[in-house]
């Protein structure tokens, strides 16, 4: 079973390799030896705590978490996605070894467990990859999930194999985890229905609450203001591909660049050209971030494209209104957390599933604005720049709202605290035994 499962994983890997290359070829082909076991960074001098966070918005949420544990604690932190593994290096960059997940093939594991030998395992909200947690499990690395989710569009899937009677399969997946930190209720209810013991499940809260304040980019922070000249800033925040013309749309209503200066932050830096070209085509005067030293713009730029990795949550504190990306389109949504911290007024989408606990939390507390479409965002845009009161009431309930829900790290570090015990008292032997392709290469 687990060699055709490496020969499925295989043959999508090859199947999808011409579309990862043309979008980014460059990086996936210097990278491919770490992420099949060869070349990886140098493993710390003990055996350290494994943090595996998938994306950007994860590996916030692991350097809240580590910057929390014992000093002295070493750490290694895995990502799977370039903008995450950039993201992790600038984060941890002297407190952990950063390394790409190795693929989901025995050789490549193998290499990576006897490379870096972790005493214990912290996913981050839930990224579970069968053949590793396998081999996890047979090394008796203790596992835990934190600042855990179960999406809706998971949750249908893990209930269709239950319904077409595969239980048992599904108790499998889980069974290498031996502690589950949820972010909610419902979370836990979920697992709890998909057959998790209720002992295995704690509720935790939502460790995106707990994300330090970023710090202040004074050079940028003040380019930009000379830019404005007095204009108040819009900020919309890792847009997704199809939403940028709706927001564009929006400004444009709002009153474009005689009204405001938008700052448009693709969620992916490599799509930067692509929207660069639908702001020529739609006549904007723009600029992007990465030309703002050179003197790229001017007193009538309208927007600035922000197309440098880091920058984002720290522009929110100069916002008088925020957009958050992903919410146009059905791509589940993002963190509105970044600007709310700020007391900046946050305007969302429908689109929000990944997202639907802290989506309510807002809703209820009347923390931002709901809108359908590219339309309705231009005139609330409109509307909170002709009346920064009601904008700024927004922002502060938004503010409260992530005062009143901290307390997640504290829970967080009570479910960590004995993982790290019981990886002390682990052999981390290397337990490869019959998954198919296990030994060296």
């Amino acid at each position: 079973m687990w060699l055709l499962y490496q020969v499925l994983y295989a043959s999508l890997l090859v199947l999808a390799a011409p579309f990862l290359l043309a979008r980014r070829g460059t990086h996936y082909l210097t990278t491919l030896p770490g992420r099949l076991g060869f070349q990886a960074p140098p493993a710390p001098p003990r055996r350290p705590l494994w943090i595996h966070a998938v994306s950007v918005g994860e590996v916030g949420v692991a350097a809240t978490l580590a910057a929390a544990l014992p000093a002295d604690e070493p750490l290694l932190v895995t990502t799977v996605t370039p903008t995450g593994q950039q993201r992790a290096r600038r984060a941890f960059a002297g407190r952990a070894t950063v390394a790409y997940l190795p693929y989901e093939l025995g050789f490549a594991v193998s290499r990576f467990l006897r490379r870096y030998e972790p005493r214990a395992l912290v996913l981050v909200e839930g990224d579970l990859w069968p053949l590793v947690l396998r081999r996890a499990r047979r090394r008796e690395l203790p596992v835990a999930v934190v600042n855990g989710r179960v999406g809706d569009a998971s949750f249908r899937r893990l209930q269709r194999l239950q319904r077409l009677g595969l239980g048992r399969l599904l108790a499998a997946y889980f069974a290498p985890v031996g502690r589950f930190g949820v972010q909610s209720e419902a979370d836990r209810r979920r697992l709890a229905e998909l057959g998790v013991g209720e002992e295995r499940l704690a509720v935790t809260g939502n460790l995106k609450y707990e994300t330090p304040e970023p710090p202040p980019l004074p050079r940028l922070e003040a380019a930009l203001a000379a830019l404005a000249g007095g204009r108040p800033l819009l900020v919309a925040g890792s847009t997704m591909a199809g939403e940028e013309a709706a927001v564009l749309d929006a400004f444009r209503a709002a009153g474009g660049g005689a009204a405001a200066l938008l700052v448009l932050a693709p969620r992916h830096p490599e799509r930067c050209d692509e929207v660069e070209r639908l702001l020529a085509a739609q006549g904007w005067r723009a600029v992007r971030r990465s030309r703002l030293d050179d003197g790229g713009a001017d007193d009538g730029t309208g927007v600035v494209l922000l197309d440098t990795l880091g920058e984002l949550a720290a522009l929110y504190r100069r916002a008088a209104a925020a957009f958050v990306g992903g919410t146009l389109v059905p791509t589940g949504g993002h963190n509105p957390l970044e600007a709310a911290r700020f007391g900046v007024p946050v305007a969302a989408g429908p689109s929000m599933e990944n997202f639907r606990d802290m989506a309510a939390a807002f809703t209820r507390a009347g923390a931002w604005e709901r809108v359908p479409d590219g339309a309705a965002l231009g005139r609330l845009w409109r509307r909170w720049l002709d009346d920064p009161a009601e904008a700024g009431e927004v922002g502060a309930r938004a503010r409260a709202l992530v005062e009143e829900n901290r307390g997640a790290l504290d829970r967080t570090l009570a479910l960590v605290r004995p993982l790290l015990a019981e990886g002390d008292a682990s052999g981390g032997g290397d337990g490869d035994d019959g998954d198919g392709g296990g030994g060296t290469a």
